[in-house]
């Protein structure tokens, strides 16, 4: 009898104690990295900026070029219109076209550039959340140029699964805005 009860007990305990412990996976996040920027200066008939090696460029329109980049699965979509007396219809329509995405985005934040060095002046603006636009940016000279950009991704916009992507590529607008020089 007493043979059967450790029998049993033993049974028991080998059946409990062989359960594995659940536990909860940590959170784990996605690291991508991109190559380290190496920039060369590309020549349009109007102005001229440091480019990533990474972006290949397509012509648009005889006024647009897109700066695309297959990696990261976005492009930087530039516009260039001459100013001839329509500086505030220009600047208001690039204020307009970055408020555009305010229903989405979480936030908007305006970083003014001055490079009065070079004769280039403009606005960077930063957009957080699922907005169709990561980032917007308008240069001018206040006389003769005036040259706009937007970044947009293929994919639908989701902040999280972009964000590292998105600050890449602020980075490199930045260059562009820091390296223009108009001809």
């Amino acid at each position: 009898m007493i043979s059967r009860v450790l029998i049993l007990f033993f049974a028991i305990v080998v059946l409990v104690s062989c359960k594995e412990e659940v536990m909860p996976k940590p959170k784990a996040m996605l690291r991508l990295q991109y190559p380290e920027g190496n920039y060369n200066t590309f020549n349009t008939q109007k102005f001229e900026f440091l480019k990533n090696e990474i972006a290949t460029v397509k012509q648009e329109k005889q006024s647009g070029l897109v700066l695309d980049y297959p990696m990261m699965k976005g492009s930087l979509y530039l516009t260039y219109k001459p100013i001839n007396g329509n500086l505030n219809q220009l600047l208001t329509d690039a204020q307009r076209l970055s408020y555009e995405h305010v229903v989405k985005a979480d936030n908007i934040v305006e970083q003014p550039f001055l490079n009065p060095e070079d004769g280039v002046y403009g606005m960077f603006y930063e957009v957080t959340g699922n907005a169709a636009s990561q980032s917007q940016f308008y240069v001018t000279d206040s006389t003769n140029h005036f040259l706009t950009g937007s970044l947009y991704f293929y994919a639908k916009p989701n902040y999280d699964s972009i964000y590292p992507a998105a600050i890449y590529l602020q980075k490199d607008i930045r260059r562009v805005m820091e390296s223009l020089k108009w001809k």
